[in-house]
């Protein structure tokens, strides 16, 4: 029966649709690198040239499969203010892109935004702008975010995995401490602190959504404020 199912999918008629979905399931399963026309066509028990009829090539093929991801995102909460909506909307982003964890990598590669991009994007400004933000500060807003409007971020001290050797472990970290004594100081905390809400190491979701509602209560003071960028409204 899971055969017939396979071969019966493969039998159904190829649409840009089904060859944008059969590409992100292919990344998640592979990864993106294993992404070309040809693996593509495989998957799909097509030769490769059907599929130029549907993706004109590898790149509107990325800029397709980043659509779908963002297609994943939640729509605006009806309702919410505007910092429960825009909190609501980058977790929905957050939650999409680690189902498929390639997609950041293809979403900053990306030379130009597609009109799916563009749309998320605008519905972001436009939570800002129902909000009461002005143009000016919404265009500050949007730069302080940056990433994060993704539910990504760069961290500033890439994870590596600790030795498993107790003796090593604290031998490495006599040698930070050393040489980066403040480095050191708040790398052990979130080694040896299991009274901290993050718990042992750095939980990336709750670092994640700190990082996000620190800028949203900044943004929020700005914006009571009367704030721009020639100086603070009257």
């Amino acid at each position: 029966m899971a055969q017939q199912q396979v071969d019966g999918a493969r039998r159904a008629p190829l649409s840009r649709d089904r060859v944008l979905h059969a590409a992100v399931a292919l990344a998640d399963h592979a990864g993106v690198d294993s992404v070309s026309m040809r693996n593509l066509a495989q998957e799909l028990g097509v030769v490769p040239m059907a599929l130029y009829k549907h993706v004109a090539n590898k790149e509107e093929l990325l800029d397709g499969m980043v659509d779908v991801v963002v297609g994943e995102i939640d729509p605006p909460a009806d309702g919410a203010d505007w910092k429960s909506a825009i909190r609501q909307r980058i977790l929905s982003a957050r939650r999409a892109l680690e189902r498929h964890p390639w997609s950041s990598r293809v979403i900053e590669s990306r030379p130009k935004p597609t009109p799916v991009v563009l749309d998320y994007l605008n519905s972001i400004v436009g939570m800002f702008r129902a909000g009461g933000f002005s143009v000016d500060l919404t265009h500050h807003v949007m730069h302080a975010l940056g990433s994060r409007v993704w539910g990504f971020t760069q961290e500033l001290f890439p994870a590596s995995p600790l030795p498993e050797d107790p003796e090593t472990q604290a031998a490495g970290f006599r040698e930070l401490a050393s040489r980066y004594p403040h480095i050191a100081e708040i790398a052990m905390a979130a080694a040896h602190d299991d009274e901290s809400v993050v718990g042992q190491g750095c939980d990336d979701e709750y670092e994640f959504q700190f990082a996000l509602d620190l800028l949203l209560d900044g943004f929020d003071n700005l914006h009571r404020q009367g704030w721009t960028s020639r100086g603070t409204g009257s």
